[in-house]
């Protein structure tokens, strides 16, 4: 799994956990990814997103299902 976002480029950070006695110890935090369909490119894909991308709308998601949109023929009323 590649620990990034598609959108935002958002990757694990390196930071130190700090004990009581003051001991530093390395740490990664990750970021909160999900796997999300999208629409990229006119095509359906599957990529790891991060949640403030899902919220904030940045990805463009695709209709549900796989049937094409039929629409009804108009009616004229005379």
């Amino acid at each position: 799994m590649a620990r990034r976002c598609a959108y935002c480029e958002k990757r694990p950070q390196v930071g130190n956990k700090v004990s009581h006695s003051n001991i530093k110890t390395k740490i990664r935090n990750f970021p909160n990814l999900q796997k999300v369909r999208v629409l990229l490119n006119g095509k359906i894909q599957r990529v790891y997103a991060c949640t403030r991308c899902l919220r904030t709308n940045r990805i463009v998601k695709p209709p549900v299902g796989r049937r094409p949109i039929v629409t009804q023929p108009e009616v004229q009323v005379s």
